[in-house]
C-alpha cells in the first residue's frame, strides 16, 4: 500500500501523460485536391484579330502574324476593297525548327467545320525557315476562302469551294510586282524564248499539280498567271470587275473564260480578246526599263554590238567593226557622219543601263567616234587596244569573283538549302515510273546493259 502523500504526485503524472497522448481527429470522407490550371499556349494575334499564330518562339510568331496581315492588306489594296468585318478566323500553327527533317509539304492549308462554324487553318513547318512564296500563296487562299464563306451558313458545304491555283499565284505575283519586288528579266526570258503556259493549260492546273511543279515550271506558271491577273486589272473598270470576280471565283464550277467575260465585258469583243490582252501585258512587262542595270557580261556583249560602223563599199552599205576606222577617213564628211552615227546613238542608249564601271570606257569610245567623224585621229589603234584590254580584265575579274562566291557557298554550307529538292523528287519519280519498252531496239539495249553491267561483280 502506497503512502497517501504520494497520491497527488501519481495523479499529476497520469494527467500529464494523458495530455501528451495523441488525440483522434475526424477526417472528411473526400479530401479535395487542387490542380493548377494548364496555361494556354502562347499565341500572337495580328492587328485585325483575324490571324492567330501558335508554336515557335515569340519573334517567329510576331513575324508570321505581321506578314499575314501585310499580305491580306496588299490583296485588299489591289481591288481597293475595305477591310470589312470578317467572320471566320484563320489559325496559323508553327511546327519544328530550322534544321529539322523537312516534311513532304512545308505549308499546308485545311478547311473544315465544327459546331461553331467553319475552321481555317494553316500549318507551317520551319525546317528550312519561312518559305515566303508558299506561305503567302496559302495565306491568300485562306483569305479568299474566308471571303467566300461570309455569305454561307455554318455547316457542311453543299458543294466544295475551289480557289483556282492560277488566281492565287497570279494575285501574289501582282502584289510582288506592285511592290517593286518582281524580276522583269524572267518575263523577258519567257516572252522571248517561250515557256509560257497557254490559257487552257493555265486554267487546268490543280492544287496538287501546282505543288508537284519543279522550280522552272513553277516560275513559268507564276509569270503566266501574274500577267493574266495584271491584264484583268488593266481592263476598263478592272478593279470593280475584279471585286465581283473574286466573290464568285471560289464557288464557280463552269468554264473559267465564261466567268471572266461575265465580269470583264470588254473581253466579249472576240474569242481571242483575252489571249490578246494577256500577250500585250506580257510584252509590256518584258520591256526593259531605263533603271535596269546590265551585268558585266551583258554590258560587254551590248558594247560589242554597238561598236559597228556602217558605210558603203562597192555600192552596198556594210557593217564593219570599229577597228576598220581607217576606211572611214577616206569618205566624204557627210558619209563619215552617217557611218559613225548608229554607233554613237547605241552608246548613248547603253550608257543609261550599262554596268557602272563601263561608263568611262563608253565615254572614251564616244571620243574616238567623234575623232573618226571629224577625220582627226589621235592614236586610235593604241587606245582601242587599251580599251579592249580593260574590258577583258573586267570579264576575268568578274569570273574570278563568281567562282570565289560559289566556292565560299559550297565550303561554308552547314545544312542543305533545299534548292534541288524538286530535281531530286523528279529523279525519284522517273525511277519509280520507268517506262518499259518492248521494241527490238530497247530489248537489244537491255541485253547490252546486262552484259556490261559490272556493279554485281565481286570486288578484287
Amino acid at each position: 500500500m502506497k503512502p497517501l502523500f504520494l497520491l497527488p504526485f501519481a495523479l499529476a503524472g497520469a494527467l500529464a501523460n494523458a495530455q501528451d497522448a495523441p488525440k483522434a481527429t475526424p477526417v472528411p470522407e473526400h479530401q479535395p485536391v487542387e490542380h493548377a490550371a494548364p496555361e494556354p499556349p502562347a499565341r500572337a494575334v495580328s492587328k485585325s484579330g483575324q490571324f492567330s499564330v501558335t508554336g515557335g518562339d515569340g519573334p517567329q510568331r510576331a513575324s508570321v502574324a505581321l506578314l499575314a496581315e501585310q499580305t491580306k492588306q496588299a490583296l485588299l489594296n489591289l481591288s481597293e476593297t475595305k477591310d470589312d468585318v470578317w467572320k471566320t478566323p484563320i489559325a496559323i500553327a508553327l511546327h519544328g525548327k530550322p534544321g529539322d527533317p523537312a516534311p513532304p509539304r512545308l505549308v499546308a492549308f485545311d478547311l473544315s467545320y465544327n459546331e461553331k462554324g467553319f475552321v481555317l487553318r494553316l500549318d507551317l513547318h520551319l525546317a528550312r525557315g519561312l518559305d515566303q512564296e508558299r506561305f503567302e500563296e496559302a495565306l491568300l487562299t485562306a483569305v479568299l476562302y474566308e471571303q467566300a464563306l461570309r455569305t454561307l451558313p455554318p455547316g457542311e458545304l453543299e458543294s466544295p469551294l475551289v480557289v483556282p491555283s492560277w488566281l492565287v499565284a497570279g494575285l501574289r505575283e501582282t502584289i510582288v510586282w506592285r511592290e517593286k519586288r518582281g524580276d522583269r528579266r524572267l518575263y523577258e526570258t519567257l516572252f522571248k524564248h517561250g515557256g509560257l503556259y497557254k490559257l487552257d493549260e493555265l486554267f487546268a492546273v490543280t492544287d496538287s499539280a501546282h505543288e508537284s511543279l519543279d522550280s522552272a515550271m513553277r516560275a513559268a506558271f507564276r509569270v503566266s498567271a501574274g500577267a493574266l491577273v495584271m491584264a484583268l486589272f488593266e481592263q476598263p473598270q478592272g478593279k470593280e470587275g475584279f471585286r465581283a470576280f473574286l466573290s464568285e471565283a471560289a464557288s464557280y464550277d463552269g468554264e473559267m473564260p465564261q466567268l471572266l467575260r461575265k465580269h470583264f465585258p470588254e473581253l466579249n469583243l472576240s474569242e481571242r480578246s483575252l489571249a490578246k490582252w494577256w500577250q500585250l501585258q506580257m510584252a509590256n512587262m518584258a520591256m526593259p526599263q531605263t533603271t535596269d542595270v546590265l551585268t558585266v557580261s551583258e554590258t560587254d556583249a551590248a558594247l560589242t554590238e554597238a561598236l559597228k560602223l556602217h558605210f558603203r563599199v562597192e555600192g552596198e552599205i556594210r557593217e564593219h567593226s570599229l577597228g576598220d576606222w581607217s576606211a572611214v577617213s577616206k569618205l566624204p564628211q557627210n558619209e563619215r557622219l552617217e557611218a559613225v552615227r548608229p554607233a554613237q546613238d547605241a552608246l548613248v542608249r547603253l550608257s543609261y543601263r550599262c554596268f557602272p564601271s563601263h561608263r568611262p570606257l563608253i565615254a572614251e569610245y564616244q571620243m574616238i567616234l567623234s575623232e573618226v567623224a571629224a577625220n582627226k585621229p589621235k592614236q586610235i589603234d593604241e587606245r582601242l587596244a587599251r580599251l579592249a584590254g580593260a574590258r577583258q580584265s573586267m570579264n576575268e575579274r568578274i569570273k574570278r569573283a563568281h567562282d570565289f562566291l560559289e566556292w565560299f557557298e559550297i565550303t561554308r554550307a552547314r545544312e542543305t538549302s533545299g534548292a534541288f529538292e524538286d530535281y531530286l523528287a523528279l529523279k525519284d519519280r522517273l525511277k519509280a515510273n520507268t517506262l518499259q519498252r518492248n521494241d527490238p531496239v530497247s530489248s537489244y539495249l537491255d541485253r547490252l546493259d546486262k552484259v556490261f553491267d559490272r556493279s554485281k561483280e565481286p570486288s578484287r
